[in-house]
């Protein structure tokens, strides 16, 4: 069978749809006791939920991205595993409602395969 190769534009969310990404997108900001600092980003970067974790300044001591198939499993990871470390504080959470850019979303104009 011949593949077909289409132009696809704005092609983020049609992509996620056919490479059955996660649905659920967040952005999850941790306070951490500070002398804990080590072992939390090490239990954090053995979760298989985290796509990105960042050690960060500011307001927040680390900043990471999760990804879920829905609101549920986000809710169970937040409380289950986050927030089950030890020297996690508190978190603050910002759900992505769409990506315009970044890795998670590749540029308009690219070749998909059939």
């Amino acid at each position: 069978m011949a593949r077909k190769s289409i132009n696809i534009r704005n092609s983020c969310s049609i992509k996620k749809r056919m490479t059955n990404m996660p649905k659920l997108l967040a952005f999850v900001d941790i306070f951490v006791e500070s002398p804990e600092m080590d072992t939390v980003l090490s239990s954090l970067a053995q979760l298989n939920h985290l796509e990105e974790l960042y050690e960060v300044t500011g307001e927040f001591d680390i900043v990471t991205l999760v990804s879920a198939q829905d609101i549920e499993e986000f809710r169970d990871i937040l409380k289950n595993k986050i927030m089950k470390i030890k020297g996690v504080k508190s978190t603050v959470s910002s759900i992505v409602l769409k990506t315009h850019k970044g890795p998670k979303c590749e540029e308009n104009d690219k070749q998909l395969t059939l």
